[in-house]
């Protein structure tokens, strides 16, 4: 009787036991060729490694997508100015959606949604130089009727609810504080906007016309918003704000708030050092 053909060992992977070969069994008078048997039996999945070609291909694609991204969809900004302090700061970076404010109908729609703007967005918007592009929060839209009084806004008649909103001490203005202001005083305001505002005015209200929309900085006594420059077309509003993907720590002119933190020498602690540049638990905040 032959011997019994060899097996792997339980506990063993891609190996057999070591020993003498077993006799081949006979047939008649002739012998039936030996089969030989492996030393080496792997039970490791086969990795393919990606040639140059495709290697290559597949980092065109990224690119690709990437640009894409960042042309129609995706794009950063940082936050220079303390104007919408204290929702944005300055040092902030932010992912801003390009596209859901595209116009429908475009061939990227059906990426991400598209919505019009609504109050309380808050908007990237093209301006007149010297800045490009502002951000800043829709407060008025086509067709309502607005007022401000004492730093309040009322629309159409009722007082807007505005938990965003930050008033730091600063010394006292007219058209600022009460809008729209009936004495031209201000030399920030722009002189085209002075004589639309008197034009669009009536019995204390400022009516917003159609394709236009008022917008407000979140720190209202240090911004220079709709009140000193006028309305934002829907043409040359771009984007909103996602999220903030990480923020440089830097001082704000107008923020009058204590420091929590009052720990004796903790700015002379290596670990403050290294990480005191960024402002950790800002990033990946979602922007509101």
């Amino acid at each position: 009787m032959s011997d019994p053909e060899p097996t792997d060992s339980p506990d063993q992977i891609g190996f057999v036991a070591a020993g003498p070969e077993p006799a081949s069994p006979k047939i008649g008078t002739e012998q039936s060729p030996s089969v030989p048997v492996p030393a080496h039996r792997s039970s490791w999945l086969h990795i393919h490694l990606p040639t140059v070609p495709e290697a290559l291909a597949s980092l065109f694609q990224t690119i690709v997508v990437a640009l894409f991204l960042l042309t129609f969809v995706l794009q950063p900004y940082l936050i220079p100015s303390e104007s919408m302090e204290h929702t944005l700061l300055v040092g902030d970076f932010l992912l801003v959606n390009r596209q859901v404010y595209a116009p429908a109908g475009r061939l990227t729609s059906w990426l991400m949604p598209y919505r019009d703007v609504a109050r309380g967005d808050i908007v990237v918007f093209h301006h007149p130089q010297p800045h490009p592009y502002l951000v800043k929060r829709v407060v008025g839209l086509p067709g309502d009727r607005l007022r401000i009084d004492n730093g309040r806004v009322s629309i159409n008649g009722f007082n807007l609810d505005e938990p965003y909103a930050t008033f730091e001490p600063v010394a006292p203005n007219p058209l600022r504080d009460n809008f729209p202001g009936r004495i031209y005083t201000d030399p920030q305001v722009d002189p085209t906007w002075w004589r639309q505002m008197q034009s669009l005015t009536t019995n204390g209200e400022l009516t917003v016309p159609e394709g236009e929309y008022f917008v407000l900085g979140d720190n209202r006594n240090h911004s220079e918003d709709s009140r000193f420059w006028g309305f934002v077309p829907r043409a040359q509003i771009v984007a909103r704000p996602l999220v903030i993907y990480f923020s440089l720590r830097r001082p704000s002119s107008t923020d009058v708030e204590q420091a929590s933190d009052d720990r004796l020498g903790h700015d002379r602690e290596p670990s403050a050092k290294l990480t005191g540049f960024a402002r950790w638990k800002r990033i990946f905040r979602v922007v509101r």
